[in-house]
């Protein structure tokens, strides 16, 4: 009994003991006090018997020394058993704490057996080795299981979880069986897991250490990578499982947490999810109205945790995340940040309360401030369509309308803004009570500012301090509470405004101009208002604002007279107004500012929509609607157009641009009696163009003038002659009319039928007429294609004859172009015009002209060439011209090269050529008289200073003119009138030693004979040869032409030439 009743005590001790130990495993620590006294209790009930005595018989109370067998038995069976059972009991109290468990071991069984086999082991045994790997498990582990209250989001606290249950099953493992750590399986596992945890402490830290805000950009992202290394770690606990089987326990356990942690979720909340939306959305950079803002603030704060209302707290977390991203690379996460800022700015203004607000003085009647429920939580200005969501929240209408389309554009689900609630309707009822309220509130503070600005627009003057807050009161009255325009333009404010306009336009600046126009302009919406503005003269004040200071000035303007511009009549006033037309045009022009150039382009195609705006308009150089009407309107109305087109006075840059729209359209209309005198006109002013003539000649122009001309068409001498001055424009400038068909038989102008016709023409034609004749041959005969030809026509008839009668019209404009023309003949035909003039006698007419103090410049420069051009003979030179008229030519020729302030000029006109070729006249005489007016006139030096010339012309001239007096020169030394030559014979040589120079050194090696230093017929002399030499690389051939006729006689003495060279 007493053995059965010992064994019961055992069991019931060894039961206890490994409940007790199995809590003390499974909590990895110390076993609490009161286990202790349990365990020491559970152990002390093995009875009053030490393990130790049942080693020895004689101590053992059983022990029957009579039946020595049977004793020696049990006593073998006891001592057996009761080691047994020291060792279950030691197996039990390892596998808590080592150090408790051999405390109590040896308190408690100081003697046993065992507790020496204890000792012996740990005293002669080594410490476990701990891999590598178990060491950084351990340390992120220690860093990942802190307390819940450390982390602000879920998801790490979920993984802290798996973390604590990680941490204790791997300390019971190597706590159990210290040997399985070499197995390769467990390294490769603890390898795995370690990695692991090392990147989940990564991401865990981000959840500790960075912003909320930033948290949230990256939550998706954080949440994905802990739920694919969580399950990692679960695949890894798997190949641990398959090396402890040996531990059914513990590879329960193991088995549990592989397979929670695979099948862990990790998941954003709803509002998690809505805000990193709204986030993301906002780093694309997309604009967002305010009431947007408003409702992402309070997703933002909810997400937060903070009361939207905590601006302090919103914009601190604002400022970490800027910390947090000071060093990222990421576009999207620094367009968050900026759109953050932005919208915490606009969500620290102060709710628009004081909308009406002028800032008068405390009265009675003075602002009356609206209630906190007046406001909308999204604008935070008073609603005008309050209505209500399913939240039972108050919103104004188009703000939340605004929240619900930006939500679903971001693919959520809509939610009321200031409770978070996802809503399941969008319906919004009208908050009809509230909506009354705010009416009532309105109306009272409208009556009331109206009140005060009509007093402080009726001081005078007016206060420029308060006129300002008057100005911007009444804007918003007529734009946000339009239905009360009518009390404002009953207060007669409109009539008010204008005059501030009219009487204190100077005092109260630019900047207020623009806030009376924009106030003005919002009152216009207003019909009646806008019939008071009319009346009251506002288009002057607003086209006198157009040349504002300010742009909002001008902008203010425009857009006034824009709103005008949509009555008819408003638009006849606003182009009828001086100087607006011009005005508006060159801010159209102007793309410095591309928003008034917009809108002045705008209110020009309105106007050049009414038919009493066409002259006006194109008065300023608009010219489209003309040209719109001309080219497409009716007959009466192309008569019309052109009828105006012709008046008018316009520019090259309008002149091309009318010729390419018009040019067919009008050429048509010259087979239309009626539309023919405006035609011809209109072609007249745009052939005054070289552009714009190569246009009309291409639109086949000159077929159509010449059968007006030529009167094959009944066309009266007005038409006749404006027809004759358009062709001559057109022939003015050769290069684009020579190939032009000038009849239907195909001749061309310089054709011998059209030249003939003209000079018929001159016989029976107006005066007028017959200057554009006059004119139009000039023009033919200048072109380098036609001018032999021409002249070849002209000659062959009575032509030169029929053009010199002009010659005698005094003051005419027959008589200018008559010397032109013979002019442009003379190059070509001087022989003929030569014996023509001599045969009527009126040679003398050229040189009257030169003389005519009357005659203008041009007349005298044209004489001048022509009577150069004329072959003259030496007799006709002394007894026409004579040596007065060389002095004359000389004294004029250095008049042309001598300005009042005494600088000398190179000549640039035709004169000095004309005036060079009369000197030629004199120096191809070998009259005695006129060589000593050369020598005294030094005419060399005269031809040497206009080899230097910019014209070619000139150069020409005057190295011909240097070839003539140097063979005049030879010519006289051949005659003998020279020099004495040096004296001869005995006294020779006593000239000789007195010093006197060599007859060889005093001979000209070009004259052969002796020259004196200032000689006017030797090129040697006259420092003539080096420029001559220097004209043989000019860049016109008949110039370096006549410089070597000119050198041509000294190229026999090249030491001559290369003295000079």
């Amino acid at each position: 009994m007493k053995r059965m009743a010992f064994r019961l005590r055992l069991c019931f001790c060894l039961w206890f003991l490994f409940g007790f130990a199995v809590l003390s495993s499974a909590r990895g620590t110390r076993l609490p006090k009161g286990e202790e006294a349990v365990v020491t209790v559970a152990v002390r009930s093995l009875g009053p018997v030490k393990l130790n005595d049942y080693g020895d018989p004689s101590a053992n109370p059983d022990h029957d020394p009579g039946n020595k067998n049977g004793g020696g038995r049990r006593a073998s069976e006891c001592q057996s058993s009761n080691v047994s059972t020291e060792r279950s009991v030691v197996s039990l109290l390892r596998t808590s704490k080592g150090e408790l468990n051999a405390s109590l071991l040896r308190e408690e069984l100081p003697d046993s057996q065992v507790l020496r086999e204890y000792s012996s082991n740990e005293m002669t045994s080594k410490p476990p080795t701990v891999p590598p790997a178990m060491e950084s498990i351990h340390r992120c582990l220690t860093e990942l299981c802190v307390p819940d209250e450390t982390y602000h989001w879920e998801n790490p606290r979920r993984f802290t979880g798996y973390a604590r249950r990680l941490q204790l099953l791997l300390n019971q493992l190597f706590r159990s069986s210290p040997e399985i750590a070499s197995s390769p399986s467990v390294q490769t596992a603890l390898k795995g897991i370690a990695g692991d945890l090392a990147t989940i402490g990564q991401m865990v830290s981000v959840y500790r250490e960075k912003s909320k805000i930033y948290v949230l950009i990256n939550c998706r992202s954080l949440c994905a990578s802990l739920q694919e290394r969580t399950f990692a770690v679960g695949g890894w606990l798997t190949l641990l499982e398959t090396v402890i089987n040996g531990y059914p326990d513990l590879c329960k356990k193991v088995s549990d947490l592989s397979r929670d942690m695979k099948q862990a979720q990790f998941r954003m909340t709803e509002n998690e999810e809505r805000v990193y939306c709204t986030l993301q959305r906002e780093g694309q950079g997309r604009p967002t109205t305010k009431a947007v803002q408003s409702a992402i603030i309070m997703d933002l704060a909810r997400a937060l945790g903070l009361d939207p209302s905590n601006y302090v707290e919103l914009l601190q977390q604002v400022k970490l995340l800027k910390n947090d991203l000071g060093r990222s690379n990421s576009v999207s996460e620094r367009r968050i940040l900026i759109s953050l800022e932005r919208i915490m700015n606009n969500w620290s203004a102060e709710p628009n309360i004081a909308t009406l607000n002028l800032d008068f003085s405390n009265e009675d009647d003075s602002h009356i401030l609206p209630f906190k429920n007046f406001l909308c939580p999204l604008t935070k200005e008073v609603m005008k369509d309050p209505v209500v969501l399913e939240s039972s929240q108050t919103y104004e209408r188009t703000a939340i309308e605004y929240w619900f389309q930006r939500c679903l554009e971001d693919g959520r689900d809509p939610t009321c803004p200031v409770t978070g609630q996802v809503l399941k309707s969008l319906e919004q009822m009208p908050n009809i009570g509230l909506a009354g309220a705010i009416e009532e509130w309105v109306n009272r503070n409208i009556e009331i500012q109206i009140k005060m600005a009509v007093r402080y627009l009726c001081e005078d003057p007016p206060s420029v301090d308060c006129i300002e807050g008057v100005l911007d009161s009444i804007y918003k009255i007529s734009e946000e509470h339009s239905s009360c325009r009518y009390k404002v333009r009953n207060a007669g404010i409109v009539v008010l405004i204008v005059n501030v306009l009219k009487n204190c336009s100077t005092s109260i600046g630019s900047h207020l101009r623009g806030k009376a126009l924009m106030a003005l302009l919002s009152m216009a919406k207003d019909k009646e208002s806008k019939t008071i503005m009319f009346g009251e003269g506002i288009t002057r004040l607003a086209i006198r604002s157009l040349v504002g200071s300010t742009e909002k000035e001008r902008e203010c303007a425009l857009k006034l007279l824009l709103e005008f511009s949509s009555d008819e009549a408003y638009c006849v006033k606003i182009a009828s107004e001086k100087g607006a037309l011009v005005l508006l045009s060159s801010m159209a022009g102007n793309m410095e500012h591309p928003a008034l150039s917009n809108l002045a382009e705008e209110l020009l195609k309105r106007l050049e929509l009414v038919e009493e705006n066409v002259q006006h308009l194109a008065a300023a150089g608009r010219y489209e609607p003309l040209i719109k009407r001309l080219c497409g309107g009716s007959d009466c109305v192309k008569i019309e157009m052109a009828s105006l087109l012709g008046r008018m006075t316009l520019t090259n840059h309008s002149k091309e641009q009318i010729a390419r729209q018009t040019a067919k359209v009008l050429v048509a209309m010259l087979s239309m009696p009626e539309g023919r005198t405006p035609s011809l006109q209109v072609l007249y002013n745009l052939s005054g163009l070289d552009d714009s003539a190569a246009i009309l000649v291409d639109s086949s122009v000159l077929l159509a003038l010449t059968d007006i001309v030529f009167g094959k068409q009944d066309a009266n001498p007005e038409q006749q002659e404006v027809a004759a001055a358009t062709m001559a424009n057109i022939v003015s400038t050769p290069g684009h009319w020579e190939l032009a068909v000038a009849n239907k038989d195909g001749h061309l102008m310089h054709s011998t039928l059209i030249v003939s016709q003209l000079l018929q023409l001159l016989s029976f034609s107006t005066a007028q007429c017959q200057v554009s004749v006059l004119k139009i041959l000039y023009g033919i005969a200048s072109s380098p294609q036609a001018t032999e030809l021409v002249a070849a026509q002209i000659k062959s008839g009575d032509g030169i004859k029929t053009v010199i009668q002009y010659l005698e019209c005094s003051g005419t404009e027959q008589k200018i172009f008559a010397f032109k023309l013979l002019r442009i003949l003379s190059e070509s035909s001087g022989e003929d015009l030569s014996s023509e003039l001599k045969r009527l006698n009126k040679l003398h007419l050229l040189r009257d002209e030169l003389h005519d103090s009357q005659s203008t410049c041009n007349e005298r420069s044209d004489a001048a060439c022509i009577l150069a051009n004329l072959p003259l003979s030496g007799e006709e030179v002394r007894t026409i011209l004579g040596a007065g008229f060389l002095r004359w030519t000389v004294l004029t020729l250095k008049e042309q090269m001598i300005v009042p302030n005494g600088r000398t000029l190179r000549p640039v006109s035709s004169m000095v050529e004309g005036l060079l070729g009369l000197l030629l006249h004199f120096v191809r005489n070998r009259d005695s008289q006129i060589l000593g007016l050369i020598r005294e006139l030094r005419l060399m030096a005269i031809f040497r200073e206009q080899l230097f010339s910019p014209q070619p012309r000139c150069k020409q001239l005057a190295a011909l003119g240097l070839k003539f007096l140097s063979e005049f020169g030879r010519a006289v030394m051949a005659d003998g009138e020279c020099e004495p030559l040096p004296p001869q014979g005995f006294c020779s040589s006593m000239v000789f030693m007195c010093g006197r120079a060599s007859p060889e050194a005093a001979t000209c090696p070009i004259h052969i004979s002796p020259c004196d230093e200032d000689s006017q017929l030797c090129l040697l002399k006259g420092d003539c040869i080096k420029p001559l030499l220097d004209l043989f690389i000019d860049r016109h051939t008949n110039v370096q032409i006549a410089a070597v006729e000119a050198l041509y006689p000294c190229f026999r003495y090249s030491s001559c030439l290369q003295s000079c060279s």
